[in-house]
């Protein structure tokens, strides 16, 4: 019987805001094609395959950190889950893993464009070894690029998958994914560089050091927004709505600048952002 004791431990060790930046891409995917979705469906599905690529990804992270002594300050670790046991968490994220790739495998099958496999594949390899091997790549100073190499590629392969067309929006879109989840990332740095510096993790934060590393986070979460709305100027125009959103993402971005960026702050601000897109384009 599961205790709403035990039940919200799993909740917290889940941590669902995290999986907002596997979403994001596909409510920016609707905001760029103005809506027009020939394959809406496929584009579901295909957000359940990111969410469940970025799951199994997470659950390496952990046990890569775990084996190495970083992010001991992490107390919702899958790892401490299941009391320091890293076999379970590596089983859990194989699972998630196959079938993610499986579900997306399935969309593009039935679509038939497995030609998307030519930069999907390279991509989910990039994840993989983003935790794995004797030298994963997010202990590299490559971890960051990575990242928005990546996540960029999830927004190209969901706007392919919905059906639309390559197109300057496909670029604009990738872009701002791509700087929206780098900012995450050096956003989630600075209070672990300790730890980091420790076990020899070359991050950004580490290489140079927590002011900086907290203005770059601040500078890609600005462009990943000045993206979106160059996206909807180039789509519409200029137009009241457009203007309205310009100033809300400088006034985000001013906040964000005045406290220290968190993962949690970035994140709340960009679905903010982006909800406030999809109701002002209606």
């Amino acid at each position: 019987m599961v205790t709403a004791t035990s039940a919200l431990r799993w909740w917290q060790f889940l941590n669902p805001a995290i999986y907002l930046i596997s979403i994001l891409p596909a409510l920016l995917v609707v905001i760029l094609a103005d809506q027009v979705i020939p394959e809406a469906f496929s584009l579901f599905i295909s957000v359940l395959a990111v969410i469940l690529l970025q799951h199994a990804i997470n659950l390496f992270n952990d046990v890569s950190d775990w084996n190495r002594g970083a992010d001991v300050q992490k107390m919702n670790s899958w790892v401490r889950l299941f009391d320091g046991n890293t076999r379970p968490v590596n089983q859990q994220a194989v699972l998630s893993l196959v079938i993610g790739c499986l579900t997306g495998l399935l969309i593009l099958v039935l679509e038939e464009k497995l030609w998307v496999l030519l930069f999907a594949f390279p991509l989910m390899l990039l994840g993989y070894f983003y935790n794995a091997g004797t030298s994963p790549l997010a202990y590299t100073s490559m971890g960051e690029w990575v990242t928005g190499i990546c996540y960029g590629g999830v927004f190209a392969g969901l706007w392919i998958v919905a059906g639309l067309p390559l197109n300057i929006d496909l670029c604009i879109g990738a872009f701002s994914t791509g700087a929206l989840a780098m900012s995450l990332l050096l956003a989630h740095q600075s209070p672990q560089i300790e730890t980091d510096r420790r076990v020899g993790k070359l991050s950004f934060c580490v290489r140079y050091g927590i002011a900086k590393t907290q203005a770059c986070s601040v500078a890609l979460y600005l462009s990943s927004c000045l993206l979106i709305v160059l996206g909807i100027l180039l789509d519409n125009g200029i137009t009241t709505s457009a203007v309205l959103l310009l100033i809300l993402v400088l006034i985000s971005t001013f906040v964000l600048h005045k406290s220290a960026p968190s993962p949690k702050s970035i994140l709340l601000m960009s679905s903010g952002i982006i909800f406030m897109m999809l109701l002002l384009l209606t």
